[in-house]
């Protein structure tokens, strides 16, 4: 596999807990909305401590960049990348990953598992085709949502973000469930996006199988 020692050149802090890395690009280094590679951080004995990471950017720019929430519970690798500053230096290899864009539909996130659509909203825009995209964002509380003015700037009304642990006028409140699908949702024969924590990925696949949607048009990271 190959691999790639780049130096960080901006750290924007997004959230409370979500920074965002712009790095260098390696010369040729290509990847599509969507897609990720295993980062390290080239410090001693963190050289092999990969951990997967989606690309925010987009292919077009000169830069790469991740949007990464920091678990401080451990000490690991979002807690040290936390740490660092601009000038310090990250490994990345190869680029990989099984959430691609196959035309308009549902978005459905959890927490960080928006950063694969990041990409993949931002280039629809930048192509004039989100038309016919909905997003549903779930958080715990209205701090942890990351980038919500860039994407209701994006999606304006077909942007929703929903609060699990927080009532906030502005917000809907509850958990992206059977109920609040049926609820939400008109056409079960359109595309679906999932991310987010792994049960939740698998309670809303089993939600959407019950409701009839086609199993070849759920489209997660397995």
């Amino acid at each position: 596999m190959e691999s790639h020692i780049v130096k960080i050149n901006a750290i924007r802090q997004v959230t409370h807990d979500v920074k965002s890395f712009r790095i260098e690009k390696p010369a040729g280094y290509q990847f599509s909305p969507g897609q990720a590679t295993e980062v390290s951080i080239n410090k001693p004995g963190w050289e092999e401590e990969r951990r997967p990471f989606t690309f925010t950017s987009l292919n077009q720019h000169p830069w790469l960049e991740f949007t990464i929430k920091r678990y401080a519970d451990h000490d690991g690798v979002t807690n040290l990348l936390h740490q660092l500053k601009e000038g310090d230096e990250l490994i990345i290899r190869d680029v990989w990953g099984a959430i691609e864009y196959k035309g308009p539909g549902y978005f459905i996130a959890g927490g960080a598992g928006i950063t694969p659509f990041i990409a993949i909203l931002r280039q629809l825009h930048e192509d004039k085709r989100i038309d016919g995209n909905v997003l549903f964002f779930s958080n715990k509380t209205a701090v942890d949502v990351i980038y919500e003015e860039e994407l209701s700037n994006i999606l304006g009304n077909d942007a929703h973000f929903i609060l699990t642990r927080e009532e906030k006028e502005g917000y809907e409140h509850g958990f992206i469930d059977s109920v609040f699908l049926q609820k939400n949702i008109s056409d079960f024969k359109c595309h679906f996006y999932i991310c987010g924590p792994d049960k939740m990925i698998h309670d809303i696949n089993a939600a959407l199988e019950k409701l009839g949607a086609s199993a070849d048009l759920v489209v997660f990271e397995k």
